[in-house]
Formats: structure tokens, C-alpha cells, sequence
């Protein structure tokens, strides 16, 4: 008959073997394999009584090989990332191996590297931690975020301890403390003489307004409340600063407060800050002047007949692919800084120029085909809609011609005049910065571009159902805060973060129970995903 037999091994380790009689003599039937740990031992047994009842059985079903004795089971107790942790229900004494959890712990505590690593851990608030490493996984409410948790192997805190986390956001300053360790994070990984700027807005399921959810402009073109949420961002897109305003405030409005507190917070003087044409103003570009700061905003292209009507008497509307014009443009109005009469184009100078800004103007044949096509579409619906076609509100390119729609030919041919330019206005002289690079820091918005759109889509910060200022301030210190550490997860890959998440998340511990004992155990990793956590862990950076 076969019995099961436990043997102490020279290591110190407990082997299980199978074994039985033959003629009077003990024989080893199977070595089961070496246990180091009371769960190990457990699960050993279990397999063993398994084989015992079915002798033909394969491999265990937890891929533990029997015949390599000396494979270690589990990390080491010290290592915290395979602490078995709280459980849901307490293992029964005896009996079959069961499953008792499975968790994504192994990304969470990724997220959490860099989140410490950042230097967010100084404030020492365990939920607030909790909170912004589940947004940047799985945006959700403040009642499914302990959902999140869980199933990222973290222990959460009560829905009531998690909106009272919201309150000590605002009492605390956790804001301006972020903003800071945001600012010396960058200073410390490249250069912050230039920051970029933009604004978003971030709806509400609500339907009336109040002191800050106001009805505004929409780039969504909905209808209810909003707010106005501007994010100031370093070259690569790292937050820096972010600005919380009325619904119905005015782009344009929203640079100057942010950048003044930006500056306030860190006593930076001198530094140049690009945005997009939404933030040219007159009043704007010259606050930002006499303050001694430097900026690169789009430029509209209605500007261009008036910016270039040098170019377009001595050369008509000709261009070449990847031409750069170097030019003055009126700050206010019209001037006689850049004489038509002059072929050459001048070269702006603050002193001689005081009524003018620089322009840099440049011709795109890529871009002069999309505007072209743009245009014909517009073209082709503005003769629907004057045919009678299409019925719909009166679109580009049509007219009111003695109570009649007509089509908008001088208009037409102007936009077609202008198809493939691009403007930058700047008060940088060439001395300071080349057309080039002018316009190549103009297209770094993209980086604070896409940060808006994380913050959005991967980081879920609309729509908003929170509806005190206090709690819409905090719900925005969570989102600056995880937009940080979803930014320096990218920059540490290579990867989207939404790439890093679909990636790791199906790494999931499972937390197994057996003859009385727990233990987790961690999940295989491929190749491909050990280098991601390499990465995160590592702080590889492919910024420089």
C-alpha cells in the first residue's frame, strides 16, 4: 500500500515523496517535490494525496514541476511583493487547495514605485496615494475606486474615509505641495526656462449652474456646466501647475493667472511660454512682455494678408515647400513697421519695431493639400446649402445677397490664398532663437496636448460628480497628481500608459489557501512585460 512520506533534506527543506512496500522492502514510488514553508508543505501534500488517488495524473494544475525539488515556490518572506496581505475569507483547516484571491498587485505596486520615486510619498496620506494610483489604472467613482483597489491587491478605505481624503486635500495644501515636487521633479531631469500652456473644459452631469460651473464655450459643444481647467506643463508635458476657473471664462483669460502663480510659487523671473493662438491677445502678449517673459503663441491665420503683404506684392501667393518668412506683425491694428515697398523683409527689433511683434510665417505643401481639401468640403456644402440641397445653419463661404444665399467668393479665394501657412508670433529676437527653433518649441504643444487628452480619456477626468468647489479642486489635485506619475511611467517605457496598463494588469497574483495556510504566489512573466517593470523600476528615461 502507498503512503505519503515527509522527509527533512540536507537543506533544511521537507521533501514529500510517495512511497510503498515491495517484498519487505520501502520503495520510492514519486518524489513529490521540497517544501520550504508550511504552505509549501501543504500544497506538496495536496498533490501527493491527488497522485495517490489517480496515479496516472500530470502536472500539478499551479505549474509547480514535482520533479525539480530544488525550485523555490514563492519569494522570500521579506520580499513585500508577494506579502499574502488581508484575505477575504480565512482558509479551513484540511481539505482541497482553494483560490481564495487574485489581484493586478504586481502593477500596482509599480505605479507605486513611481509614485514614491516622484516624491508624492511625502505626504505621507496612504489614501490619497490609493486613490491616485487607481485613477491612473482604472478611473471610477468614489464609490467603485474601492473596487479598483481590491482588485489591484490594495487594501481600501471606506467610501467615507476616501471623501473625507477629498476634504484634506483642501485643507491641507496638498496642491501646492504636489506643484512643488512636480516643479523640483523637473528641474531636476532637464531644463524649465520653457513651459507650455492649454486649456480644457471638463463638464458636468448637472443641470444648474453655480458660482463655478458656469454654461461656456464647449469644444465638445455641450450644453451643461463646465469648468475651466488650465495646465501648465514643461516640454515633455509634465504637469507643472494647473488653474480651476469659471465655466464661461474666456481662453484668453486663463494664461495670466496661472503663469502668475507659477511664478509666485517658485520665484522664476525670466522664461518663455508657448501657447496656442486661443491665448492671443493684445492685452495678453504685452502683460507677458513687461513681466519679462518670453513667448511663442500661434498665430491666426486671418493675420497673414497683413503679416506678409510684403511677400505677396514682390511675390504673389507663391510658395515652396518648407519656406520660412521671417516678418514683423502689427501688435494692434496696422502700422508702417514692414513697408510693402520694401522687398526685403525686415528684421524685428523691440526697439525699432515698438509697435510690432515678430512673425514667423512657414508654407507646408502637406498642410496646403489638407487645407485645400477642408475647403473644398466647405465649398461643396455652402453650394448644397444655397441650392437647397441641404438644409442646415448657414455654413463657411455663404452670403447674404439681397435676401438670397450666395456663395462667398472673395472669402473662398482668400482662405485659398492662405491654404499651407502656419503663423508663430514671438517676442524672442533671431539673436535669441531661430526661425527653426521657434517654430519647432511651438510644436512641442503637443506634449501638453496630449496630457490634456490623458487627463480626459485615460485618466477620466470628466465627467465630474462632484459639486463643491472644495471637492472639484481636490478631484483636480487627484488628476494632476496621477497625470504626473502616468507621465513619468511613459517616460520611463517608452510605452502610452494605456499600453503599460493592458500590458501588466493580466499579471495577477493568486492568494491560495491549504491545510490551514495562506500564501501568495506570483504570476509568470513574459519577456516583454519583465522589461516594462524593469523600466518603471529602473527610471529608464527617454526624455534626453
Amino acid at each position: 500500500m502507498a503512503w505519503i512520506r515527509r522527509v527533512r533534506t540536507a537543506s533544511g527543506a521537507t521533501a514529500v515523496q510517495i512511497a510503498e512496500y515491495d517484498g519487505g522492502r520501502r520503495k520510492i514510488v514519486a518524489h513529490v517535490g521540497s517544501a520550504r514553508t508550511e504552505a509549501e508543505l501543504g500544497i506538496l501534500i495536496e498533490r501527493a494525496r491527488e497522485m495517490l488517488a489517480d496515479p496516472a495524473q500530470g502536472a500539478f494544475d499551479l505549474g509547480i514541476e514535482p520533479a525539480v525539488p530544488r525550485t523555490r515556490l514563492v519569494a522570500p518572506p521579506a520580499a513585500a511583493l508577494f506579502d499574502a496581505g488581508p484575505r477575504d475569507a480565512a482558509p479551513a483547516a484540511g481539505g482541497p487547495a482553494r483560490v481564495v484571491s487574485t489581484d493586478s498587485r504586481l502593477l500596482f505596486q509599480a505605479l507605486g514605485g513611481i509614485y514614491d520615486d516622484l516624491g508624492f510619498d511625502a505626504l505621507g496620506d496612504d489614501v490619497f496615494r490609493g486613490l491616485v494610483l487607481a485613477r491612473v489604472v482604472e478611473p471610477a467613482s468614489i464609490l467603485d475606486t474601492g473596487r479598483a483597489l481590491a482588485d489591484l491587491g490594495h487594501a481600501a478605505a471606506s467610501d467615507k474615509t476616501m471623501r473625507r481624503t477629498l476634504a484634506r486635500c483642501a485643507d491641507r495644501g496638498y496642491r501646492d505641495r504636489i506643484a512643488e515636487i512636480c516643479f523640483a521633479h523637473a528641474r531636476a531631469s532637464g531644463d524649465i526656462s520653457l513651459v507650455l500652456y492649454d486649456v480644457t473644459t471638463l463638464y458636468f452631469e448637472a443641470e444648474h449652474e453655480d458660482a463655478l460651473r458656469k454654461v461656456g464655450y464647449s469644444k465638445e459643444r455641450r450644453a451643461g456646466p463646465q469648468v475651466v481647467a488650465g495646465l501648465l506643463a514643461g516640454r515633455s508635458g509634465f504637469p507643472l501647475e494647473i488653474g480651476c476657473f469659471e465655466g464661461d471664462k474666456a481662453e484668453k483669460h486663463t494664461i495670466l493667472p496661472v503663469i502668475r502663480q507659477f511664478q509666485a510659487r517658485h520665484g522664476i523671473e525670466a522664461m518663455v511660454v508657448v501657447a496656442d493662438a486661443g491665448m492671443l491677445s493684445a492685452a495678453n502678449l504685452d502683460d507677458l512682455d513687461e513681466e519679462g517673459l518670453g513667448f511663442i503663441v500661434g498665430s491666426r491665420v486671418t493675420k497673414a494678408p497683413a503679416g506678409l503683404e510684403s511677400h505677396f506684392r514682390w511675390h504673389g501667393d507663391a510658395f515652396t515647400d518648407g519656406q520660412v518668412i521671417d516678418t514683423l506683425t502689427p501688435k494692434k491694428g496696422k502700422n508702417e513697421d514692414n513697408d510693402p515697398a520694401r522687398r526685403a523683409e525686415p528684421a524685428w527689433d523691440r526697439n525699432d519695431h515698438q509697435g510690432s511683434w515678430r512673425a514667423v510665417w512657414a508654407f507646408s505643401a502637406k498642410r496646403f493639400a489638407h487645407d485645400n481639401r477642408t475647403l473644398t468640403a466647405q465649398e461643396n456644402r455652402a453650394r448644397d446649402v444655397i441650392s437647397g440641397a441641404k438644409s442646415a445653419r448657414t455654413p463657411r463661404f455663404v452670403k447674404n445677397a439681397d435676401g438670397s444665399p450666395a456663395l462667398d467668393e472673395k472669402a473662398l479665394a482668400r482662405a485659398r490664398k492662405l491654404a499651407g501657412l502656419k503663423g508663430y508670433v514671438t517676442n524672442l529676437p533671431v539673436s535669441v532663437m531661430s526661425p527653426a527653433e521657434v517654430i519647432s518649441r511651438y510644436h512641442d504643444l503637443w506634449h501638453v496636448e496630449q496630457s490634456f487628452r490623458m487627463s480626459k480619456t485615460d485618466l477620466a477626468a470628466r465627467p465630474m460628480f462632484v459639486r463643491k468647489r472644495d471637492a472639484i479642486e481636490a478631484h483636480l489635485t487627484i488628476v494632476f497628481t496621477a497625470l504626473a506619475v502616468a507621465r513619468e511611467a511613459q517616460a520611463r517605457t517608452g510605452l502610452a500608459i494605456r499600453n503599460v496598463i493592458r500590458q501588466l494588469r493580466p499579471l495577477r497574483s493568486a492568494t491560495i489557501a491549504v491545510n490551514g495556510a495562506t500564501q501568495t504566489f506570483p504570476p509568470v512573466i513574459a519577456r516583454e512585460q519583465q522589461k516594462i517593470l524593469d523600466d518603471l523600476k529602473n527610471g529608464r528615461d527617454l526624455r534626453h
